[in-house]
């Protein structure tokens, strides 16, 4: 979810066949049945290769316990939970906190908001925007280490 902008509903229902691994890019269907692709990270492909060999599943990457479809949110939400609880996150994290960090860290490394916005699958960009509130701490931050770097110039 993370390192693909994912939300919960797209990251449990992402098909086998979503995934491709020639130009390492996923296949998503969004809200309201939209499709977007997005850019698969190349660390990601092997650990997913290993989890499709664990149970094979011709559709779902995530297969149930049948394999008649794919994983519930709910368990996805829960271990999520075991897992925060185990490194000690606090309890107000989710799983969507994982697409706010994508956003905010393409941003920060100077990822264009409409490319964000692509990449997010939001239909206007004003959904997009809300990212750049969370990057004002780091442009404060540059704004001091601009002023001390340029300090002697007066």
């Amino acid at each position: 979810m993370y390192s693909c902008g994912l939300r919960t509903s797209e990251a449990i229902s992402l098909p086998v066949k979503g995934i491709n691994s020639e130009p390492m890019c996923l296949r998503i269907i969004g809200k309201r049945d939209k499709e977007r692709i997005v850019p698969l990270p190349v660390p990601l492909l092997k650990p997913m290769r290993e989890l499709w060999l664990i149970h094979r599943n011709p559709t779902w990457l995530f297969p149930n316990k049948r394999g008649s479809n794919h994983r519930a949110a709910s368990t996805l939400c829960h271990t999520f939970r075991m897992a925060c609880d185990e490194i000690g996150f606090a309890n107000d994290v989710k799983p969507h906190h994982l697409r706010h960090s994508y956003a905010t860290r393409l941003l920060e490394n100077g990822e264009n908001l409409r490319v964000v916005q692509v990449l997010l699958g939001h239909s206007s960009i004003r959904s997009t925007q809300i990212y750049t509130h969370l990057t004002e701490p780091l442009r404060q931050e540059v704004q001091e280490r601009v002023n001390a770097l340029f300090s002697d110039l007066v």
